[in-house]
């Protein structure tokens, strides 16, 4: 099952709060998308990794995602090493996307860094026909970063604009109730003393006030992004 987008995470609910604008936006461009958790979320202070599997799954619906899957790693210990990267590179191959959405490199939970790390040589090893064999190599054409809540990193290389579907993003983050019902902080989502959902409606207005659009989901990438024809460059300077 090759897909145009692969958003992965440390956690489930990871992808809904830092990504899932955009993901909504790529399947309303018809591109096909896919999550990878890399872990069940049991170490978690709030609800189980049973309970969070089910809120996942109806999380997926409404992200539209063809396929939503689990690599197991244990929960607060993920670790960047040979194996876990061909285990990644494996699903990486089978779902052959484009685009790779990566945690933020400098996350405030040691999971998100690590899996920044991790999804970035996963991609690389990808494409290394001699490592994992059993599944022929893919390697993503970009890897993107998620920097939503990540006040303290550098400027965005772009924003993507989500304001016609950012409900929906926030009808997917609502299905965690055992992580956000009663919440004002989870993740990267610094607390500021306002629900949590509040929170993230005013992170999306931020960066999405900087494209002049309503809401917005950043991203980082390490190139230097292309532009052919200036005269096609949005976003007024005045």
């Amino acid at each position: 099952m090759s897909v145009d987008v692969l958003a992965v995470a440390a956690h489930r609910d990871d992808i809904e709060l830092t990504c899932g604008g955009t993901l909504l936006r790529a399947a309303a461009f018809g591109r096909r998308t896919a999550i990878i958790d890399l872990t069940a979320g049991e170490a978690g202070t709030r609800g189980s990794a049973v309970i969070r599997a089910d809120e996942a799954a109806r999380a997926a619906v409404i992200l539209g995602v063809t396929a939503r899957e689990n690599l197991g790693l244990p929960d607060a210990a993920i670790v960047n090493t040979p194996e876990t990267r061909a285990e990644l590179a494996k699903v990486i191959r089978r779902f052959a996307p484009r685009i790779v959405i990566a945690p933020a490199q400098d996350g405030r939970h040691p999971d998100h860094r690590e899996a920044a790390a991790l999804v970035r040589d996963a991609c690389f090893v990808a494409g290394l026909a001699r490592i994992a064999p059993t599944v022929p190599a893919h390697r993503p054409f970009k890897v993107l970063h998620c920097v939503t809540y990540r006040e303290d990193w550098t400027k965005p290389t772009f924003v993507v604009d989500i304001s016609d579907v950012f409900e929906r993003k926030l009808e997917a983050v609502r299905c965690y109730a055992s992580q956000f019902a009663t919440a004002t902080q989870a993740g990267e989502v610094y607390p500021t003393g306002e629900p949590l959902l509040d929170v993230v409606r005013h992170q999306a207005a931020h960066y999405g006030s900087l494209i002049r659009t309503r809401y917005g989901e950043p991203f980082i990438t390490a190139e230097t992004m292309r532009v052919d024809d200036v005269t096609t460059l949005d976003v007024s300077t005045f």
